[in-house]
């Protein structure tokens, strides 16, 4: 084929890739030609060259006011929205390589041109199992943002329970036959029964939420890395059609053959249908968590906090601590078997369903 020919044939298959390409969407079988994305790739890597600098914000703020409890997971999600932003860039950088190889490829021969402009469109793809991989990294990031919010709403509790107990040892030095001593245990079993139910549900909540997350992420690694492999290896299949023999000075190289362009054709048609036809092969993780309530309880959290056995508990424990003596915990007791939900002017210190959850913050 004539390189004016060839040229004219390039720049059709370019024009039909560029209605595709406005969708937001690769297709191989229709985009054929990478280089009439070539103005957009160059707005992409001057814009990737910037993307991954962060300034100080409001929000790294929110890290010195996370409770103690949280602070740990809020750093390891604030990192990985780092993460997000660094394969996205890549993945822009990526797609600029792949149109800069087309542009450069087409002030060469036939072959090249043709060789360096379909590789283009493969390196592309590639490029863009970034982008997909990084949306996965974000919804991973997103399921452990549900651990760190519910590690914020226990500590309030562990909180109150401590100020409690603070109160009642100022008063027994201060005042031990004080009748507000009872009235202090008894709120104390409260707050300890309150707090069992809170430590339950965080238990239940970090171990469900942190095997989804990492289902998610693990996952999205394999199929970032079989769909990539698989790109790469019909990526190789194209640069072998080049042919590379030498020619002596004054030798004109044999014209490009009919048989090489549906080689050529087929390499991109292959890498296509392989999309298309790609399932994941993880094993799947199994959850036994699918008993749990909206608030990872098996049951209502407020029934849980007063119910007779979690009053137990909780005056046992405040009693191995040492904070009541024998005659009031006998009396508090007493009087805790027919215990009411204690009105609370303050929050709770877990999430209870119907209630607005906590404002995700990145």
């Amino acid at each position: 084929m004539a390189r004016g020919a060839l040229l004219q044939s390039i720049k059709h298959i370019s024009a039909e890739g560029a209605k595709y390409y406005n969708t937001g969407t690769m297709n191989i079988g229709r985009s054929l030609s990478i280089r009439s994305k070539r103005s957009d790739a160059g707005t992409s890597g001057s814009n990737a060259s910037g993307g991954g600098r962060h300034r100080f914000a409001m929000s790294s703020l929110r890290g010195m006011q996370q409770p103690e409890l949280s602070k740990k997971l809020y750093k390891l999600i604030k990192t990985e929205n780092h993460q997000v932003s660094a394969y996205e860039a890549a993945g822009r950088e990526s797609h600029s390589v792949a149109s800069q190889l087309s542009e450069w490829g087409e002030d060469q021969d036939d072959s090249v041109s043709d060789i360096s402009d379909k590789l283009g469109v493969l390196l592309a793809e590639i490029a863009e199992q970034e982008d997909i991989f990084a949306g996965n990294l974000e919804e991973s990031r997103g399921v452990l943002k549900q651990i760190r919010n519910t590690e914020s709403s226990v500590q309030p509790s562990r909180n109150h329970k401590a100020k409690i107990s603070d109160e009642i040892q100022k008063l027994k030095y201060k005042e031990p036959e004080s009748p507000k001593l009872v009235t202090l245990e008894q709120e104390l079993v409260r707050a300890e029964a309150q707090s069992l139910v809170a430590e339950a549900q965080l238990t239940n909540v970090t171990r469900q939420k942190f095997k989804e997350a990492y289902d998610i992420h693990t996952a999205a690694i394999i199929e970032r890395a079989e769909k990539q492999i698989m790109l790469a290896q019909q990526a190789r299949r194209l640069i072998d059609l080049l042919d590379d023999a030498p020619v002596v000075p004054g030798e004109e190289r044999p014209a490009v053959s009919r048989e090489y362009e549906e080689a050529a054709h087929e390499v991109l048609n292959d890498a296509e249908q392989g999309l298309k036809n790609w399932t994941p092969s993880v094993q799947p993780i199994q959850s036994r968590s699918l008993q749990m309530g909206h608030n990872a309880m098996p049951g209502d959290i407020e029934q849980q906090a007063t119910s007779p056995s979690v009053i137990q508990h909780a005056e046992q424990n405040v009693h191995e601590a040492g904070i009541m003596d024998g005659s009031a915990q006998h009396q508090t007791m007493q009087q805790s078997t027919h215990m009411q939900p204690m009105a609370s002017t303050t929050q709770a210190p877990y999430p209870i369903e119907g209630e607005q959850q906590q404002v995700n913050y990145a």
